[in-house]
């Protein structure tokens, strides 16, 4: 099973399930109409569509609603047994839980773990659960099958009468019902972190218990490290699926290498500071002064990999080097989540959210938002999203302390964190995301924040939306000018408004005035009015896709001060900007596209 599972409620009368289901898997995502008043559920919108959606994505769907909506919805997308995720239905009071589909790819356990939450009946239809109380081919979490292909041949023996034998560590076979006979049984069930070939008769199972450590110079080129490490684990006849994760000293981080070998693996990368790493030295078999000055342990390699399989752990494969690289393998007595071990590499998320709308949230803001462990930002900006606050910490802040925020975040993703630092429109528009950069640029010596991983996600930005609202004034050239003087002087201001009249750009105005600051906007008028005419369509838009939004076509020359305040972006059309009225009474202002000075009729 793999994907964020999501849960999707039809009607009100499902909500105390939901609420009960909610609250055992808080990491699900949760899709509801809005009368079922459900606190963090998304949009459901269309029903099939939502519920296909999430299918094709290979995310398990549990739907608190009638099986057959459930089928309806995906029938048309049913390919691949083998790939499909668990979908599953709950009766609205919880009563039943049935596995529609991928009972032998976590649907069947997560029936019985639903049902045990809801006080319910899972009902299993898959032969080899009723008589054995498990599918072979759907071993427990930290266990891979190698070859699958085999599962439903041995089952079939077994269901004949047939008996096996167990050989390695299988503790989830222990309390089913399975005919073991360790001293005649045809069948065998073989537990290995060593690569083995199964066969019709012998299942072979990895659990991942390995952690490899690595160290590594600088820069160096991940097809080194990675011929290193393959090259250790076909010589040692190692496993690939026993592989649990990658882990190094925290200063290597941001080694682009080490996060290449991960991915080569399709395991987590997490790191470790030097004092973790050196307490594992008694442990260690190549220990090394020379590194111990160097980065304060004295063994990367083989710390790494010690510290993160465990203090029950062997060290199977000592230190081996390449010519800039080293990696050890330390082997864990039960399989472990790689991702719980170490830190990862800490992300800061600079999130546009667009003007408040939900509608205008971007895919990859509200994912950014979603996986986010912390929020950081202006109190207003984190409280636009309520229905993806669940589980998140959030770090308010007021207007005016934006390099204190930007600090925090930085901080926080320091730590291994992964922080969205919520900015409204587009971070990269009069906001945060200039000052990350500002702050790693002036602070080298903040190692910690250069490991950072950073990336911006963008939003709709308010001159987009005003624009949007009234028609299509951003159709031709145009600018943005910030009419606030805390960080910009108002005679360079005044200089940028005087050229864009000149150059008759459609200007949008951002910070057009605050409690105290009245007359820039007036003095953009007076110098505006020199260059276009006055009946240049002038657009204010105010609290945009928020409550008491409000949008007002004007005139320059009409364009009155007292109706601007420091939540309005102003837009300003150019020479040949028009206002139109349609036969039902709206309006609208739009650029034409055309070069010419003059609109002709």
């Amino acid at each position: 099973m793999s994907g964020k599972p999501a849960l999707v409620l039809l009607t009100p009368h499902a909500r105390n399930a939901a609420q009960a289901l909610m609250t055992a898997f808080p990491a699900w995502e949760v899709y509801a109409p809005d009368e079922a008043a459900l606190q963090h559920a998304l949009p459901l919108g269309k029903v099939t569509e939502t519920i296909a959606q999430l299918f094709q994505s290979g995310r398990p769907v549990i739907g608190i609603c009638a099986a057959g909506i459930l089928i309806r919805a995906v029938a048309p997308h049913l390919a691949d047994k083998q790939t499909e995720p668990p979908l599953i239905a709950v009766a609205s009071d919880g009563s039943s839980v049935v596995p529609l589909l991928g009972g032998h790819h976590g649907a069947n356990l997560l029936s019985r773990r639903i049902a045990t939450v809801l006080q319910g009946i899972p009902a299993i239809t898959t032969a080899g659960d009723l008589a054995f109380g498990l599918g072979l081919d759907e071993p427990p979490d930290g266990y891979t099958l190698a070859n699958p292909q085999d599962a439903k041949g041995v089952m079939a023996t077994l269901l004949r009468g047939g008996g096996i034998r167990i050989k390695g560590n299988a503790p989830w076979l222990a309390g089913s019902n399975l005919p073991i006979r360790n001293d005649d049984g045809a069948l065998l069930i073989e537990v290995t972190h060593r690569s083995e070939d199964g066969s019709p008769e012998h299942l072979v199972y990895h659990p991942r218990s390995i952690a490899i450590g690595v160290g590594c110079e600088r820069n160096t080129k991940p097809v080194e490290l990675i011929r290193l490490v393959q090259g250790v684990i076909d010589a040692e006849g190692i496993a690939r699926d026993s592989i649990s994760g990658i882990y190094s000293l925290d200063l290597k981080a941001d080694e682009p290498a080490m996060q290449e070998l991960a991915k080569w693996f399709g395991v987590p990368f997490r790191v470790f500071d030097a004092a973790t790493l050196d307490s594992e030295t008694p442990r260690m078999q190549t220990p090394s002064d020379v590194v111990f000055a160097e980065v304060g342990t004295h063994g990367v390699a083989e710390g790494a990999a010690l510290a993160a399989a465990g203090p029950e752990a062997e060290l199977i494969v000592p230190k081996r080097k390449s010519d800039h690289a080293t990696c050890a393998f330390a082997l864990a007595p039960a399989p472990f989540d790689g991702a719980t071990r170490g830190n990862p590499r800490g992300e800061l998320h600079v999130v546009g959210t667009g003007p408040g709308d939900a509608m205008w949230l971007t895919p990859e803001a509200r994912i950014a938002l979603a996986e986010a462990t912390d929020w950081v930002g202006y109190g207003l900006y984190l409280d636009l999203y309520p229905q993806l606050q669940a589980g998140k910490v959030l770090h308010r802040y007021e207007l005016g302390e934006e390099e204190v925020r930007v600090r925090a975040a930085l901080d926080l993703a320091a730590t291994g964190k992964r922080v969205a630092l919520v900015c409204s429109g587009d971070p990269g528009i009069y906001a945060m995301a200039t000052l990350v950069f500002a702050l790693l640029e002036k602070e080298p010596e903040r190692k910690d924040w250069a490991r950072v991983a950073v990336q911006i996600a963008p939003g709709i930005s308010a001159l987009q939306a005003a624009a949007a609202r009234s028609g299509a004034l951003l159709g031709h050239d145009f600018c943005t000018i910030s009419l606030s003087d805390l960080l910009t002087p108002l005679e360079a201001i005044l200089e940028r408004i005087k050229a864009a009249a000149e150059a008759d750009f459609v200007i949008a105005f951002y910070n057009p005035v605050s409690q105290r600051r009245r007359h820039q906007l007036e003095m953009a008028k007076d110098i505006l009015l020199q260059h276009r005419p006055a009946e240049t369509p002038v657009v204010l838009a105010r609290n945009l896709g928020r409550e008491g939004e409000r949008v007002t076509l004007t005139t320059l020359n009409e364009l009155d001060i007292d109706k601007v305040d420091m939540l309005t972006v102003v837009l300003v059309g150019s020479s040949v900007s028009r206002a139109i009225e349609l036969p039902d009474g709206r309006r609208f202002a739009y650029t034409p596209r055309g070069y010419e000075k003059k609109f002709t009729e």
